[in-house]
This record gives structure tokens, C-alpha cells and sequence, in this order.
């Protein structure tokens, strides 16, 4: 994941797909959902907070971007694949392959996807009035830095754009907003040490990720379907190798 200077590369027709991780193998799956409260969620072990918080120092002390400016784009070169799910039946991950993007850092201006095997498609601008949630860097700069902060804001946006179980909403929500972004060091450490907070997220001590990388976990049993949403990280350095989801 960079920021690249303004400019796009040449663009063609083709059709529209989803967005990938930066730099890392990336795993998406949609499933149904519904709302209502999960009872039977526990609050993280002391293991999974002392866990997220070890991923939330490195991701302070990650290098700096340096100057990031409005007409800059932030490019992604991912390897993903769609998990493909049927009910009664084993969760399927078809082969990785790639996906880049080129995302505008203020919002403002279409970006690019380009995914081997469907083409290329221009994407609409992120910065859109009175949408929360959007992924641009200037965006997510405006977000709280204080975890109780933080907590709060995701807690009352992610009901806003789900359907799901606000604690599983909350978790699937930090995902998307640093799955495929540059996000500042203050909010990504936030975010880590806000997911300490919600109930039912756990430790997976030995995962991997879709291209075969191990690493340790921070988990959420969906309580709508049968899929556990894991995100990987590097044992040592606690970067983000990968998300996947797990039957």
C-alpha cells in the first residue's frame, strides 16, 4: 500500500467487483444478517485485549506516509479471492489472484479497480455528505483517537449502515475501514483498542491466512451465520497479514 501522485493509468471498461487489502491475501465473504442483541457474547480474555494491544503499539510505530496530500491517490495491490457459501455445505475459497485499486485520499475524485479476470472500472468518489463510513484518508483523519471515543463512534455508526448484531456490526465495521485504507497511526490504534471493548471477540493463537501465512488472530463469531470473520497478524511484528473467514 502507497500514496501515488495524482493520476490515474489508462482506463477501460469492465465489471464492477470489490475492494482488497493492502498488500496482503485477502479473503471477502457476504452473508445474510439480521439485527437484535448477542446475549451470550463474553468480553475479551485478558490475552485478546493484551493481544490487541500489542497490535495497536506496532501500529503507532508504523513509518510514516510523510506528506499526504488532497490530489494524491492511494494505490492497493492485493491478492484476494470470494469465499462462496451454501448453506449445508463446507465454505469454499476459489484461488487467490489480484486486485489493485487507486483511491482518492480526500474522497473527491473517481478511483480504479483493476482485478485479473474482470478488467478494469473507474469507481465513484468517496467523499459523499452524511456518509460516515467512508475509507478516504482524509476521512478516516477526522476520527476520534481516544479508544472511549472511538468505541462510542462506532458503536452508534455501525447500526447506521448494518443489519447485523450492533457488537458483530461494530467488529465488521473496523474491518472495512482498515482493511483497504492508509489509515493515520493515532485512528488505527484506536480502532484496535476499541475492539477490545466488544464482546465476543477472541484469540486465535495459530491461523492463516488465504495465501497459507501463519500468524495469530482476532476473531468474531458471526452469531448470524456460520462463519467465524478472523484477522491475521504477524506473531512478531503484529502487522496484518490477511482476514478470512473461517466455518
Amino acid at each position: 500500500m502507497r500514496v501515488v501522485r495524482a493520476g490515474l493509468p489508462g482506463r477501460r471498461g469492465g465489471a464492477r467487483g470489490a475492494g482488497g487489502d493492502g498488500a496482503v491475501a485477502v479473503t471477502f465473504v457476504v452473508l445474510p444478517s439480521s439485527g437484535g442483541a448477542d446475549a451470550k457474547a463474553q468480553p475479551p480474555t485478558k490475552a485478546t485485549v493484551a493481544l490487541l494491544e500489542d497490535i495497536a503499539l506496532a501500529a503507532e510505530q508504523e513509518p510514516s506516509y510523510g506528506e499526504i496530500r488532497d490530489d494524491q491517490f492511494v494505490y492497493v495491490d492485493s491478492k484476494v479471492s470470494y469465499a462462496q457459501y451454501q448453506d449445508g455445505k463446507k465454505t469454499k475459497i476459489p484461488p487467490l489472484h489480484q486486485l489493485e485499486s487507486w483511491q482518492s485520499v480526500d474522497g473527491t475524485r473517481k478511483g480504479l479497480l483493476r482485478e485479473t479476470g474482470r478488467g478494469q472500472w473507474a469507481s465513484d468518489p468517496q467523499a459523499q455528505p452524511g456518509y460516515e463510513v467512508s475509507t478516504n484518508y482524509k476521512h478516516l483523519a477526522t476520527l476520534p483517537t481516544d479508544p472511549d471515543e472511538m468505541y462510542d463512534w462506532l458503536r452508534t455508526t455501525a447500526p447506521k449502515y448494518s443489519g447485523q448484531q450492533t457488537d458483530q456490526a461494530t467488529f465488521v465495521l473496523v474491518g472495512d475501514l482498515i482493511r483497504d485504507a492508509i489509515v493515520p497511526a493515532e485512528q488505527r490504534a484506536a480502532f484496535y483498542r476499541a475492539v477490545a471493548r466488544i464482546p465476543g471477540v477472541t484469540l486465535v493463537p495459530d491461523a492463516a491466512d488465504a495465501a497459507g501465512r501463519h500468524g495469530v488472530a482476532i476473531a468474531r463469531k458471526d452469531p448470524d451465520n456460520p462463519t467465524i470473520d478472523e484477522w491475521i497478524f504477524d506473531k512478531k511484528t503484529h502487522a496484518p497479514c490477511g482476514t478470512v473467514p473461517r466455518d
